[in-house]
């Protein structure tokens, strides 16, 4: 179809060439000059022959070129919608194991007053039949009595305060658990907050021997989402375990808490551990980004602490660490969490 571009300039060279012969015989001395011109333009036609045939090639190349390049976008974008899912679903996860391990630490706690508790039950129990076996054979004294309501003054004060303990342990576990699970916001006092999350660590905490310790205003009442809060400390102390002391060595943690201003609270998170090179620091809320992959790190805790922080919180954080001086991590949050409706997918963002 190209060369009907050139139908005129066929023509034109047919009509040159029947001319050739007349010129010659009216004209021999312009032949040459005729001829020469003649073929010039033939040269010129040929060339813009070849130039379009050229161009049909290129076009025909481009156009499986852009083809291609959207095959390759249109898998690129797939693949980026199984990556964001994927993600998502890792992110879901992380949170699930999260709440696993704050339901087996606090079952961990709740486990030894309740023991307590329950072997107080028993002696005095115990004590107890065997009372009412002295006072049936009419052998019961009154030294024995009086030893047997010590006995039992004591056992039940055991008994009361134990049970006080699990309560409140239950009570602060059901709590958090809920905050956890929910996109609930309300008032809450942040020391007794720390506390009961902390709470949930300590099995992980005893068996390495550290300790985290925590200083915090006792009348810092905030107005925000404390499943938040809980879900950011939870993955800064695993984060320290993982990786500023993976070596096994005994460390120490801090949590210090005050007011910059009336509307702000300035969290500090610290270690005394590992630490970081710059190259690390500098990633260090990348998503999927750890330097312990297969050995207990996913690279998403620090990057949920971010979007936690800066998205939920509407506040910001800093990292200060370098190698064998520890780490810090800032946070600066308002006291007053602006409105703002959140669902349960923008807590696990």
């Amino acid at each position: 179809m190209s060369f009907n571009l050139f139908a005129a300039e066929e023509a034109a060279l047919a009509k040159a060439r029947a001319l050739d012969k007349k010129l010659g015989a009216l004209a021999p001395d312009c032949l040459r000059e005729f001829r020469e011109l003649v073929a010039a333009f033939e040269l010129s036609t040929r060339e813009q022959q070849r130039l379009v045939r050229v161009s049909d090639r290129l076009q025909a190349q481009l156009s499986d070129a852009n083809h291609e390049l959207e095959r390759r976008r249109n898998e690129a974008e797939a693949a980026l919608d199984r990556l964001r899912d994927a993600q998502e679903a890792m992110i879901q996860s992380e949170k699930l194991a999260s709440l696993g391990a704050l339901v087996a630490g606090v079952a961990h706690e709740i486990n030894t007053p309740v023991g307590i508790a329950v072997s107080c039950a028993s002696h005095l129990a115990d004590a107890t039949q065997a009372m009412r076996r002295r006072a049936t054979d009419g052998e019961l004294s009154k030294a024995e009595f009086a030893r047997y309501l010590s006995t039992a003054v004591d056992t039940t004060d055991l008994i009361l305060g134990n049970c006080e303990r699990a309560a409140q342990l239950i009570a602060g576990f059901k709590q958090v658990a809920v905050d956890r699970a929910s996109a609930a916001r309300r008032s809450v006092n942040l020391a007794a907050y720390i506390q009961d999350t902390l709470v949930s660590l300590q099995p992980k905490l005893r068996p390495s021997g550290h300790a985290v310790a925590v200083s915090c205003p006792a009348d810092l009442e905030l107005d925000s989402y404390p499943g938040v809060l809980s879900q950011i400390l939870s993955n800064l102390v695993m984060n320290a375990l993982t990786h500023a002391f993976a070596d096994g060595r005994a460390g120490d943690m801090a949590i210090m808490v005050d007011c910059p201003d009336a509307d702000t609270v300035r969290l500090c998170f610290t270690d005394n551990g590992l630490g970081m090179s710059e190259e690390h620091r500098a990633r260090v809320f990348e998503p999927f980004f750890t330097t312990r992959r297969g050995r207990g790190g996913s690279g998403l805790g620090l990057h949920i602490v971010h979007n936690l922080v800066v998205g939920v919180l509407m506040g910001a954080i800093t990292v200060d660490s370098a190698p064998d001086r520890g780490t810090r991590f800032t946070l600066l949050f308002p006291r007053r969490t602006p409105d703002r409706d959140l669902s349960v997918e923008d807590m696990a963002i």
